[in-house]
């Protein structure tokens, strides 16, 4: 296991090497009703892209407007009211934005994906994909809120997203897919996470997490509180401590060792994934004692960066698209 003393040494590696890079139980159409009589509304549309939308939405969740990008399936730029197709929503990771995904992957171009509607949201770059505690005043920014309830009414009513969801995610966003499907059941047909921060109470991290957010003029306290006096909030949101309630989900995991790989110069070493790879291991093991079906590419040399989140999207592609039912063999993964 890897220590990082003041942990402050982990998260610079998180943003040196990252490529510049409460549960809602509603049903859809109640969702959609309940997120714009809260008010959010989609006040700027821009294609930008062949199949790429970008929606603006006026978010009371967030205390402002926010981003989300669609890549849009077949046949979308003429749909009826009643056309709904499954989603795949992709999130980012730390200090990063909405677009990253498009940006630095070859998502746009994967056939597989073509009836498919991948939501790619904005999520502040420490954003960390929570509800903000606040030191218990709650309120802004709540970013489940707006992914779940605010976004997901809005595409639903809109957009023609289906009630078939499975989402992803890389480092930050690894820990957002997890942390969202086990806080809401039922909701994602299946989780994949890359690098994923998948236990934020292991080791020291909370003291790294806590030193990273005051760079970008956050309250350390206000995310979840303090590591030990509010650590029911922080249990509240950890995929490790949450692991029973995957049992139903089809999870995905996926980490290097921090060596030199297939994509890197010969010497490189990543502190980072390394500490998050035994972060992910101690978390299948987890999982795996909850009864989870549970699928794991430990891949061993390789580094935190876009090139193996890349591929192991692709690898992860088929369990995904088989929980969507849009996939034309199911298998083993």
């Amino acid at each position: 296991m890897i220590r990082l003393r003041g942990h402050s040494i982990l998260l610079l590696v998180m943003l040196l090497t990252v490529a510049w890079f409460a549960p809602a139980s509603a049903t859809a159409g109640q969702e959609g009703q309940a997120s714009r009589g809260r008010g959010a509304r989609v006040v700027a549309e821009e294609q930008v892209g062949p199949r790429l939308v970008d929606l603006t939405i006026d978010s009371p969740a967030i205390g402002r407007e926010g981003k989300v990008r669609l890549l849009t399936p077949d046949g979308w730029d003429h749909r009826r009211k009643s056309d709904r197709w499954p989603v795949l929503y992709l999130l980012h990771g730390c200090c990063d934005t909405y677009d990253s995904w498009t940006r630095s992957t070859d998502v746009e171009e994967l056939a597989k994906l073509r009836n498919v509607l991948v939501v790619m949201p904005e999520a502040g770059p420490v954003g960390w994909y929570s509800d903000w505690w606040n030191h218990g005043d709650g309120g802004a920014p709540a970013w489940e809120t707006f992914h779940l309830r605010e976004i997901r009414g809005l595409l639903e009513h809109t957009y023609g997203a289906g009630q078939r969801r499975v989402i992803a995610g890389l480092s930050m966003g690894g820990f957002g897919a997890l942390s969202y499907a086990a806080r809401n059941p039922g909701m994602f047909r299946a989780v994949a996470s890359y690098s994923g921060v998948v236990h934020p109470l292991y080791a020291d991290f909370p003291e790294g997490l806590m030193s990273l957010l005051p760079e970008y003029g956050e309250d350390p306290l206000a995310l979840w509180g303090d590591p030990i006096a509010q650590r029911r909030i922080w249990t509240a949101h950890d995929p490790y401590y949450l692991a029973k309630r995957l049992r139903n989900t089809p999870v995905f995991l996926s980490s290097g060792n921090g060596t030199a790989g297939p994509f890197d110069p010969p010497g490189t070493t990543d502190d980072l994934e390394a500490f998050l790879n035994d972060m992910n291991h101690v978390t299948a093991t987890r999982l795996r004692q909850a009864g989870v079906k549970l699928t794991t590419d430990f891949y061993g040399p390789g580094i935190h960066d876009w090139p193996y989140w890349e591929r192991e999207l692709h690898r992860s592609l088929p369990m995904l698209l088989c929980a969507l039912h849009v996939a034309q063999k199911c298998g083993a993964h």
